[in-house]
């Protein structure tokens, strides 16, 4: 009688096989939601950087706000956080449309309004704030600040910048958080990098 020279599978085997096999696909996963969660940064980004500019272009073309005092400037005093609940702006001007007719002012606020509408569509949670800022990066903590710093006290010669920020995920998936302590701005475009 001959001795059979085919082996089967031995059960350690399987489970060794089943493990690598289960390692594969949990990185796989995880490298999947990874790549998605930086996807959705990327697109947070690009729509900030188009809602930053779309609002410097807005500032720069009118010059009769951009003239005024800081104090007074309807620009200037944004500052904006956005929350998971859908907020209600009311325009009393609307300024689009050949039989209405907006002075320097409600053309600012009806910017403005309609800007930080988007801001509450585009970037959930996302805060906002236009204002003279000397020293927007932090470099001790290597990141951007909310806050506005004068120059020596002159804000008049400080950048004129539009922060945008929104928050982050943790590697976990998790929200950083809604308030605007714990995350920074994201974006920082300057708009008058000189003094006014």
């Amino acid at each position: 009688m001959m001795a059979s020279t085919e082996h089967g599978f031995s059960l350690i085997e399987v489970l060794i096989s089943v493990f690598v096999l289960a390692v594969g696909v949990i990185g796989a996963a995880g490298m999947q939601l990874t790549a998605l969660r930086t996807t959705q940064q990327s697109v947070f980004q690009t729509k900030a950087l188009h809602l930053a500019t779309e609002m410097a272009d807005k500032m720069r073309a009118n010059v009769t706000q951009m003239q005024l005092d800081d104090a007074i400037n309807p620009y200037l005093r944004v500052d904006y956080q956005s929350s998971s609940i859908t907020t209600s702006h009311q325009s009393t001007h609307h300024c689009y449309g050949t039989d209405t007719h907006c002075d320097a002012g409600q053309l600012a606020s009806f910017d403005i309004e309609r800007w930080l509408r988007r801001i509450d569509k585009e970037l959930p949670g996302g805060r906002v704030r236009i204002c003279r800022d000397a020293e927007p990066w932090n470099t001790a903590n290597l990141h951007f600040n909310w806050d506005c710093v004068a120059a020596n006290g002159m804000a008049s010669i400080a950048s004129l910048v539009i922060k945008i920020g929104w928050p982050d995920k943790n590697h976990d998936g998790r929200s950083t958080g809604e308030s605007s302590k714990q995350f920074t701005p994201t974006i920082v475009l300057t708009v008058a990098p000189y003094a006014k």
